[in-house]
């Protein structure tokens, strides 16, 4: 048994990933914000569509995390 499990380090690897995507997308909404254009507006309301999305898609790995650990705590008999 590997620990984390494989399922457990997909889950981390895709959730780091999401993590430094929605930096790069904190970032360019500073950049925006700064700017005070308008054309910008509609750019960061797309840049803030896109980080629902991350959310969403963060949530649903962090479930399988959990239930990827949770799985694996089984095998090995710390829980029920």
């Amino acid at each position: 048994m590997e620990v984390p499990s494989e399922d457990e380090v997909e889950a981390l690897n895709a959730m780091r990933a999401i993590k430094e995507r929605v930096r790069d997308l904190k970032t360019r909404l500073s950049e925006i914000s700064s700017s005070n254009r308008d054309v910008g507006k509609s750019e960061a309301l797309a840049l803030e569509q896109k980080m629902e999305k991350l959310k969403a898609e963060w949530n649903e790995w962090e479930g399988k995390r959990k239930k990827a650990a949770k799985e694996r705590m089984i095998l090995l008999g710390h829980e029920e």
